[in-house]
């Protein structure tokens, strides 16, 4: 079973940043590639972003590329999301998740295991 934890969320103005952490324990870390997804109030969750297991390839979603950056340190079981340029629709909840596939995935329902999440909040 792998546990996930997120941190580093928080309240940042417009044009600021933010450095997500999720830390990984319970599994073989390399062997996951790693999600994050956002889901504001009353709407669904999305894919932001993912890594491969190790680190060579990754994927963006429209809304982030270019602001956002995911990277991996396999040897502290830690995947970051590196976010500037924060904008006020960047507000939600931040989840990063393991998946145990082959290919790197934007699908919900590839990814196996979730962490609790972290509030991200962008005030304009």
């Amino acid at each position: 079973q792998v546990q996930l934890v997120e941190s580093g969320g928080g309240l940042v103005q417009t044009g600021g940043s933010l450095r997500l952490s999720c830390a990984a324990s319970g599994g073989t870390f390399s062997t996951y590639a790693m999600g994050w997804f956002r889901q504001a109030p009353g709407k669904e969750r999305e894919f932001v972003a993912v890594i491969s297991r190790r680190g060579g390839s990754t994927l963006y979603a429209d809304s982030v590329k270019g602001r956002f950056t995911i990277s991996r340190d396999n040897a502290k079981n830690t995947v970051y999301l590196q976010m500037n340029s924060l904008k006020p629709e960047d507000t939600a909840v931040y989840y990063c998740a393991a998946d145990l596939g082959v290919v790197v995935s934007r699908r919900l329902n590839e990814y196996d295991y979730w962490g609790q999440g972290t509030q991200v909040t962008v005030s304009s």
